[in-house]
């Protein structure tokens, strides 16, 4: 294997850890565009790639194998919606301290998922292997240019998606009615409320993307990479994409940017080993990378990013 090959197939594995990333740094960024943080980002992620095991296998066992990972995409999407709607009922309507209820819906997620593992596959930590889960799609003609075939027109369909709703998130915020109100009740809440904008469905609507969105992150990694859910499926990866979407400055190309980087970091790992030089260092440092670096971004990131202007303080009409 040449130079060029073992490039071509790191861009290739980068895109598939980004994908998930990125799907879930877009549900962050949709959340705090609207003035919520949304630390329960892990806890989503970890939502729907429980869900996406569950859901697709049972689908299989139903007899639709062929269609089963999209069914269980569209269910973790949807369940990732009901622990994101718990959070918005608790920050939004009870005005609950938002990065507190983060918190505890990351705890809880992960405490439903895991109770619910061992529930119905008879106390095992684990679901079953999936025997159907999506494969890599070749785009015609495209898949066979060398280099760049291997690189880009090789992925799973879920990478194709998520770069499609990069763009249609960069039109929704930022050529919309629509994206035009949510930043507007998450900068100036106030004013937003005096024009006519309903903040709370603003808010409500910004949070509950972030747990469809956030749910489809963790399923990405359960119908692409693991083929099954377990405690350590997601390890920390929400925390990552809240990450790129500060790293990337509360912007949906910045966000997809920025996951790919930290997305290049866990491809790394997969690759050092095949180089002489890279037996000289533990595997462990390899692991550690991503996380690593995410710390050194946000250390990076503080005082040059700036949040949207009343990210993280509840709205209290009666104080406009």
């Amino acid at each position: 294997m040449n130079a060029l090959e073992i490039l071509g197939q790191l861009i290739n594995v980068t895109l598939v850890f980004s994908t998930a990333l990125i799907f879930t740094g877009l549900g962050g960024l949709f959340s705090e565009r609207s003035g919520v943080i949304n630390i329960g980002l892990e806890g989503l992620m970890v939502s729907g790639a429980f869900a996406a095991a569950v859901i697709t296998d049972y689908a299989i066992q139903a007899g639709y194998e062929e269609s089963a990972p999209w069914i269980g995409l569209v269910g973790a999407a949807i369940y990732g919606v009901l622990f994101a709607l718990l959070h918005a009922v608790s920050t939004i309507t009870f005005k609950a301290d938002q990065t507190i209820v983060g918190v505890v819906i990351n705890i809880l997620a992960a405490g439903i998922a895991i109770y619910l593992t061992k529930s119905l596959y008879e106390g095992s930590g684990q679901t079953t292997t999936l025997t159907h889960v999506f494969n890599k799609w070749e785009i015609p003609y495209l898949s066979d240019i060398p280099f760049f075939g291997e690189a880009f027109f090789k992925a799973y369909p879920t990478t194709y998606v998520v770069i499609l709703l990069v763009i249609i998130s960069y039109i929704v915020l930022y050529k919309t009615h629509f994206g035009l109100r949510l930043r507007a009740v998450g900068e100036y809440p106030s004013s937003a409320d005096t024009v006519g904008i309903s903040v709370t469905k603003y808010r409500y609507i910004g949070v509950l993307l972030s747990g469809a969105l956030a749910g489809l992150g963790g399923a990405t990694i359960t119908l692409t990479t693991t083929s099954n859910f377990a405690h350590n499926t997601i390890s920390g990866q929400g925390f990552i994409a809240i990450a790129a979407v500060i790293f990337g400055k509360w912007n949906p190309l910045g966000v997809a940017g920025a996951a790919i980087f930290f997305g290049f970091a866990q491809a790394i790992r997969n690759f050092a080993q095949l180089f002489d030089w890279s037996q000289q260092i533990p595997t462990e440092f390899f692991y550690m990378l991503p996380y690593v670096l995410t710390l050194v971004v946000l250390v990076g990131a503080v005082g040059r990013s700036s949040a949207p202007g009343s990210l993280g303080e509840p709205y209290d009409p009666a104080k406009r």
